[in-house]
């Protein structure tokens, strides 16, 4: 079977975003037509200044979110990517294969240097160096397909580059993965920024929908959707990209085109309600169970406990190829 590797980062609360654009494709069609494996990639959040207890606080909720949302461990491994050493093991070996020009040309890099400069600081070096350790979470399963949104595609052609250096360099160890990309929805933005993904991290809280919002608040946060000038319904990224949001959103809620959608709507005031309502009963499934798993954490924990020996085991024997292959002396 095809192997699958993605993962979700600790630094925020999970989003609709999150949801739309990769949790929803893990659940309905990775984890049953691939081998796949999903984490909580806990170490990417340490690149940042962090609450060390929001930190596990937001580990915790992830995976229960990721079990809440439909991961089942029978079909797929559901781990915390600090709990398996072979990632940090992997890393290390990875950074003497990239090179300083290739980490300082990643885009998200770039940015938050420069927004760090500009107010006078520095970023951590685990900012620049985390791709490595991401191209370290994907090869050391073999992975196939990493499922993606655009932010995360240049991570990784960076994954795909190592791997093919390593193999050249040292003999074939390493599958290349390619990234694969969802369809509708791949990518949805801030209800009030709608040029802007909605990310987890981002502060402007009333232009994120989060996965354990209640009901009233989602409603609220949609009808208040920046929208566009003009009172037409039309479906144009580049144009209307408030409007192109929402239909987007209410298309990947029910499974339509967001462009027959808009041939629906007289009126952005209807739009906004019907998004609002297929968001509401979008989630609330995912809230209910996830109320119920925080009443059986034990649960929780033997998934975690049982995933990161799964994944361990997977991921040893590729580490220990690489570290031979490489030149180390085997312990």
């Amino acid at each position: 079977m095809t192997r699958v590797f993605s993962g979700v980062k600790p630094t925020g609360h999970l989003t609709l975003g999150n949801y739309l654009g990769a949790i929803r494709r893990w659940v309905d069609v990775d984890q049953r037509q691939s081998d796949a494996l999903f984490c909580v990639v806990d170490l990417h959040a340490l690149t940042v200044d962090h609450d060390p207890a929001r930190v596990r606080r937001l580990s915790r909720q992830a995976a229960t979110l990721l079990l809440a949302a439909g991961l089942d461990p029978e079909l797929c491994t559901v781990f915390v990517q600090s709990h398996v050493d072979e990632h940090v093991r992997l890393s290390y070996v990875m950074e003497c294969v990239a090179t300083d020009g290739e980490m300082r040309r990643m885009v998200q890099y770039k940015e938050k240097a420069a927004r760090e400069r500009e107010r006078g600081g520095s970023v951590r070096l685990s900012l620049l160096t985390y791709p490595v350790l991401m191209a370290a979470d994907i090869l050391a399963y073999g992975t196939d397909e990493v499922p993606v949104g655009d932010d995360q595609t240049q991570h990784v052609e960076l994954t795909r580059d190592l791997a093919v250096r390593f193999n050249q360099r040292y003999g074939h160890t390493f599958v290349v993965p390619r990234a694969t990309r969802p369809g509708v929805a791949a990518r949805v933005m801030n209800l009030q920024e709608p040029t802007s993904k909605m990310g987890k991290s981002d502060d402007s809280g009333p232009g994120i929908v989060y996965l354990l919002d209640e009901p009233e608040v989602v409603r609220k946060k949609v009808m208040r959707a920046v929208t566009d000038s003009g009172a037409e319904v039309v479906y144009d990224r580049e144009a209307r990209p408030g409007v192109a949001n929402l239909l987007e959103i209410l298309a990947a809620c029910g499974g339509g085109n967001p462009e027959d959608l808009s041939g629906v709507y007289e009126s952005y005031g209807t739009l906004k309600k019907d998004t609002a309502e297929a968001v509401v009963e979008l989630l609330r499934p995912v809230q209910e169970r996830h109320k119920e798993l925080c009443a059986d954490p034990a649960y929780v924990e033997g998934v975690l406990r049982d995933g990161a020996e799964k994944a361990r085991e997977m991921a040893k024997p590729m580490v220990d190829s690489a570290y031979r292959a490489i030149g180390l002396l085997p312990a």
